[in-house]
């Protein structure tokens, strides 16, 4: 007789999600009103995403599973604080409709809207640069409240992306990577001695975490409640799209694209040490980070040896 499988570990987190719940409605008999339709993500040791209702109201609910009590309750206070002034308006978040620490449980309204990426992929390549305005001015509008000077920590910053290039899957990759790493040391004694602008960001904003419902663009999965250089989030939204070979201007500078690097650059007013050094600084990190961990396809080995190719060759430019 064939042995029998053993049962996935996703179901299983899930199937003890149920049981907690379930234990937990008693002390919140708020629970009561919550309804998990389905999973729409799992991220293992992480999060599992589900979408559902709460109190009868289009719901997506989270489940945090690596320190859940502090993750449910940060989200939900960063939330509480962009909430009032991106809750109307083109710009939006997700409206908090409840959480549970002990359960590690934060519970959101359904945002309506198609993923950014997905739209501007499917739209005529004339298209596709006029969705990007609306992606830039959102995070403007995200980071401003809380903009300030803060020191300089960009060694830090590489210190922590170098530590990505030994995990790249791909021969072929790894010496660009290493080039790119020689850049960004190169820059670093232009960066001493200055100040960057951080804010309270998004954390992890790239297309994919955009909504778009005609003219409203909404941003989920925010709540990371870190201060972070300003251009952490535009490297990732422009490096989230040069990786994929994506250039919605027509144009390209350090692999990703040029048009939208000066969208940032004009939106958020940034000087000319800001254009020069930091951001595409941050841009370099972002690629480092970012660098894939297993081995590629030939078509998406062909894009990633070109995304880190131009980053390369432009970085190799700048005189700091």
């Amino acid at each position: 007789m064939a042995q029998k499988a053993p049962p996935l570990p996703d179901l299983d987190v899930i199937a003890e999600l149920m049981e907690q719940i379930g234990a937990a409605t008693a002390d919140a008999p708020d629970l009561k009103g919550m309804e998990l339709d389905e999973v729409v993500r799992f991220v293992s040791g992480k999060r599992a995403i589900f979408q559902g209702h709460f109190d009868g109201t289009p719901a997506i609910a989270r489940f945090y599973l690596d320190e859940p009590s502090a993750y449910a309750k940060r989200d939900w206070d960063e939330l509480q604080r962009t909430w009032p002034y991106m809750s109307g308006g083109p710009y939006r978040v997700n409206e908090p409709l409840y959480h549970l620490p002990d359960l590690g449980l934060l519970v959101v309204r359904h945002a309506s809207g198609e993923p950014m990426l997905e739209r501007i992929w499917q739209s005529e390549k004339d298209q596709r640069f006029s969705m990007i305005p609306g992606a830039v001015h959102w995070l403007r509008h995200y980071t401003k409240p809380m903009e300030r000077r803060g020191p300089m920590r960009a060694a830090s910053w590489l210190s922590k992306a170098e530590k990505r290039i030994s995990k790249q899957g791909s021969a072929r990759i790894r010496p660009l990577l290493a080039e790119i790493r020689a850049h960004l040391h190169r820059l670093l004694p232009g960066m001493d001695g200055h100040d960057w602008r951080v804010s309270i960001s998004h954390g992890d904003f790239h297309p994919n975490n955009l909504l778009v419902d005609g003219d409203v663009l909404t941003g989920i999965d925010t709540g990371g409640s870190a201060k972070l250089p300003i251009y952490k989030d535009m490297a990732r939204f422009i490096t989230h799209m040069g990786r994929r070979g994506l250039h919605p201007s027509g144009d390209a500078r350090f692999g990703v694209d040029r048009g939208t690097i000066d969208l940032f650059c004009d939106v958020f007013q940034l000087d000319t040490h800001e254009r020069e050094l930091c951001l595409p600084f941050m841009i370099g990190v972002e690629g480092l980070l970012r660098s894939d961990t297993q081995d590629l396809n030939r078509s998406r080995l062909r894009r990633t040896q070109s995304f880190y190719e131009g980053m390369a060759r432009d970085l190799a430019a700048i005189t700091p």
